[in-house]
């Protein structure tokens, strides 16, 4: 099963896909439409597709994951299937409050299918799988982190 956005974001993303591969632009009432569906992702979004600062990093076996260069220079692997980032916003404002559909990390992965931009890296399975392990571990070290600041 196949996880989704909500239908009137899934259509915005397929109106703007279509404007593009027709004009080879996305229209100024998309852009607003951006805004006003993912709010204060967008324009941050948008800045890391004309940064190019998405890679596509695929594997023969057929799996796949992104990775996004963070405006603080951090780099984020996320998972388009299951509209997963690792990022604190994502836990914060996705996951815990529910008051934002996406990240910009995400969304900017979605912008740059949708424009063409973004960047390609073939690696073996198990390249991808230390990149995935790389990440877990990442991920946990935070989470000790932050528990251990929050004993003291």
């Amino acid at each position: 099963m196949a996880v989704t956005l909500p239908t009137v974001a899934e259509e915005l993303l397929s109106e703007m896909a279509a404007a593009v591969r027709e004009s080879a632009r996305i229209p100024d009432e998309h852009l607003l439409s951006l805004k006003f569906i993912f709010g204060a992702s967008a324009i941050p979004a948008l800045d890391l597709v004309d940064r190019q600062s998405i890679t596509l990093i695929s594997s023969p076996s057929g799996r796949h994951v992104y990775q996004v260069l963070g405006s603080a220079g951090k780099t984020y692997t996320c998972l388009a299937s299951c509209h997963y980032c690792p990022c604190p916003a994502f836990a914060f404002s996705v996951l815990r409050k529910n008051d934002s559909l996406l990240c910009k990390h995400l969304l900017a992965v979605y912008l740059s299918q949708i424009m063409g931009t973004c960047q390609q890296l073939s690696v073996s399975d198990n390249q991808l799988t230390e990149i995935l392990l790389t990440e877990e571990e990442q991920e946990h070290k935070g989470q000790l982190s932050s528990a251990g600041k929050s004993i003291v």
